[in-house]
């Protein structure tokens, strides 16, 4: 939540530069709070006609992302005056996201040295949603491909597997905690993790991998792994997510060179005044 609060106030903030003052920028949790529906009453309290969801899912999924339309779509139901709406389905492979995760893998072999492989490890699905056409899989496979191509790396020094599978039909696969433990049999001593699917470091990331797997890793044989943080508000994630959300609104008046901000409240002032003089309550 911390992380979160910190990213919407810096895409704020560069937001209102690039379009004059005239963007709100809230925060909403999908199975948390503040929740989905708090978010949108927020931004229907302020005032908001036109409305852009980004779900901070990168890779497209009907379980992570899809479930946001859902819930959005479920709460603008009712609604009387629905609010013009555009959706961002995924960012996958955006250039800027691509480099901002290439850099902080960069920066962290600075620190503390280049591990034996890299593991990019995502949050697992079934097996079953993949093959009914969901393109998860897909795009996991594209963003670690990229950032494996701005490192330069050949193809047996990275490898992509997927975490937090539950209950017993088949995962996506490799497996991160069974690759974990073959790679430390095999004689791997030091590995490097990343998990490109969260924007924001959390539970899944900080305990998961950097605690439990890290202590499977070492029983099995291994002497280091090492977790790379997620972007979480760092300037190059906050430029990539904003230069996502400039792109989406390319056509709005707002957005364009032309918007009079001090015309367009004079024409509301006077629409108002027409509104309470025809008797409307507000």
């Amino acid at each position: 939540m911390a992380i979160s609060r910190l990213q919407t106030r810096a895409i704020e903030k560069d937001l209102q530069k690039k379009f004059r003052g005239h963007v709100v920028v809230d925060l909403a949790m999908r199975y948390g709070k503040p929740s989905i529906k708090d978010g949108l009453n927020a931004l229907r309290r302020a005032g908001t006609r036109r409305l852009l969801i980004l779900p901070l899912y990168p890779q497209y999924s009907a379980t992570t992302t899809a479930s946001v339309f859902d819930e959005v779509t479920h709460i603008l139901r009712g609604w009387r005056w629905l609010p013009n709406l555009r959706f961002i389905n995924d960012y996958h492979d955006h250039p800027k996201y691509i480099k901002a995760l290439a850099n902080s893998i960069r920066n962290h072999w600075e620190q503390v040295g280049r591990g034996d492989k890299l593991l990019f490890s995502f949050h697992g699905i079934p097996q079953r949603y993949i093959e009914k056409g969901d393109p998860y899989f897909c795009h996991c496979q594209k963003t670690a491909r990229l950032v494996a191509e701005q490192l330069e790396l050949d193809e047996n020094a990275w490898q992509v597997v997927f975490q937090s599978r539950f209950g017993r039909e088949p995962w996506l696969q490799p497996y991160c905690d069974k690759t974990l433990q073959q790679l430390a049999e095999q004689g791997c001593k030091k590995l490097d993790i990343i998990c490109p699917g969260f924007s924001a470091d959390c539970l899944e990331t900080l305990e998961e991998i950097n605690m439990q797997n890290r202590d499977l890793f070492i029983e099995a044989g291994g002497e280091d792994l090492r977790y790379i943080a997620a972007l979480n508000d760092s300037p190059e994630h906050i430029d990539a997510l904003s230069e996502v959300l400039t792109a989406h609104c390319f056509g709005w008046p707002e957005t364009m060179p032309n918007w009079d901000a001090g015309e367009r409240a004079i024409v509301e002032k006077k629409s108002r005044e027409r509104a309470l003089a025809m008797g409307a309550d507000t």
